[in-house]
């Protein structure tokens, strides 16, 4: 069976994630309800998404959607368990999903490092311009201005004095 995914949400009461999907073989819309069961305020959010979309039984109906997304829907769940409400758990997901250009990631530890890294990896595959693209231009040159003075780096006029 060959189903896409057009949509997925949440349902808080009962806990239950919701696709709308297409299936192919019938040409139908339809919608899948899956409920979440042994999921608590403590429980990780990137662990239970796993668990379902490996899933035997839901697995056909998600793989068109990201493992990301559902881990965004596990935290809105999460978000509504501890007492949030649905906008401050939205903008806690997006505070989340922000990634600072000034921060050392340096410093992160390995499961921090490997979130901000698929962060980044799904924000270049949703803005790059793919050969199928109707805008897409092939050898774009592009002439940045510059409006001020470029300033001149120490160390590359301290380097041709030693020749």
């Amino acid at each position: 069976m060959t189903c896409t995914a057009k949509k997925c949400g949440i349902h808080f009461q009962p806990p239950s994630i919701i696709v709308i999907y297409e299936d192919q073989n019938q040409e139908k819309t339809r919608k899948r309800i899956m409920p979440i069961r042994n999921f608590s305020k403590f429980s990780d959010c990137s662990r239970a998404a796993e668990q379902l979309k490996n899933n035997p039984r839901h697995k056909a109906y998600l793989e068109s959607v990201s493992l990301r997304q559902l881990q965004k829907l596990y935290s809105l769940l999460k978000g509504h368990l501890k007492g949030q409400s649905l906008a401050q758990s939205l903008e806690q997901v997006q505070r989340e999903e922000a990634i600072d250009p000034e921060e050392d990631m340096n410093k992160l530890d390995d499961k921090e490092l490997a979130k901000r890294k698929s962060i980044m990896d799904e924000l270049f595959e949703k803005n790059r311009k793919k050969k199928d693209d109707p805008d897409f231009v092939y050898n774009v040159e592009v002439v940045f201005p510059q409006d001020e003075q470029v300033e001149s780096c120490g160390w590359d006029a301290e380097s041709d004095e030693g020749f």
